[in-house]
């Protein structure tokens, strides 16, 4: 049996401007994805037959609805269509990143899926029909699949690569579970921003402008950006409920964890330009490091 090990990283938005919305009811986006070297594990073991195996720290999440084994049916039937053997797997999600925050965990996971099985099952698929395919499960899935930080656009789907600089955050956690659809949904959301160039967006003036209606409707998310604002620039991620203050030192990011209410949870994390799985699977595919048992 072959097995890989990959993480899953999480991302921030470093910003996040809404320039519009389309008629279908989703909006048009503009904002900076970057990873964090902060991630969830996954392990995939192929299996005879066409079985799709999938265990879970958390078992809450351990279900066929997971975006885990949506991606992995997903390649199965493009294999199906494509006269492509039809093959199984055996995968474990070791759950790190908090779920439903804004750090993108559950779409990274999707990614980390699709990108492991390209390899194990030996399928010629693009890297950009692999973002098609990942787009179906989330909008943010392309860009882990990508593996580049970047500028995007449309519904966060249209990349371009930039490298913002890579401090130290402080992540955290304020313990608030905010829905993504009734904050996009919400009459109060600012929609109108005007739309900046990807060469441009580090010298203009950027925000979250989710930021003030989460603020507005969850007050600990509100004391939370208050706290670690003292410390740090600080902004939500997403549509939250997790927020990052930005550091020059690791040191600097973990004093200022150290002093964090204990009703909240948080961890220190660097910032990366490029996905850890990239590169591993990179190393795999040139060195033959994927594992025999």
């Amino acid at each position: 049996m072959e097995t890989l090990v990959l993480p899953a990283p999480a991302k921030l938005n470093l910003f996040l401007h809404i320039t519009g919305r389309r008629a279908n009811g989703y909006h048009e986006l503009q904002t900076v994805f970057q990873f964090l070297d902060q991630h969830d594990s996954l392990s995939f073991t192929r299996l005879v037959g066409a079985t799709i195996d999938f265990q879970c720290s958390d078992p809450v999440l351990a279900n066929q609805d997971n975006l885990v084994v949506r991606a992995a049916t997903l390649l199965q039937q493009w294999a199906q269509a494509h006269q492509r053997q039809v093959q199984g797997v055996r995968i474990i999600l070791d759950k790190r990143l908090p779920y439903g925050g804004g750090l993108g965990g559950g779409s990274s996971d999707a990614a980390t899926t699709l990108l492991a099985l390209r390899q194990l099952w030996d399928l010629p698929i693009s890297t950009a029909e692999l973002c098609e395919l990942g787009l179906s499960l989330g909008a943010d899935v392309p860009v882990f699949v990508n593996g580049h930080a970047a500028f995007a656009t449309g519904v966060g789907e249209q990349l371009t690569s930039v490298s913002p600089a890579s401090p130290w955050y402080l992540v955290l956690d304020p313990g608030v579970h905010i829905s993504t659809a009734a904050i996009f949904q919400h009459p109060d959301l600012r929609r109108d921003c005007a739309p900046i160039a990807s060469t441009e967006w580090q010298t203009q003036q950027t925000q979250n402008v989710i930021e003030p209606l989460v603020r507005q409707l969850y007050p600990e998310v509100a004391k939370a950006l208050d706290w670690l604002v003292e410390y740090a620039p600080t902004r939500l991620t997403g549509t939250g409920a997790c927020l990052f203050g930005s550091f020059e030192s690791q040191d600097e990011a973990r004093a200022a964890l150290a002093r964090m209410p204990a009703q909240w949870t948080g961890f220190v994390a660097r910032g990366l330009n490029e996905s850890p799985v990239c590169q591993l699977l990179r190393q795999a595919s040139t060195d033959n490091l994927t594992n025999h048992d």
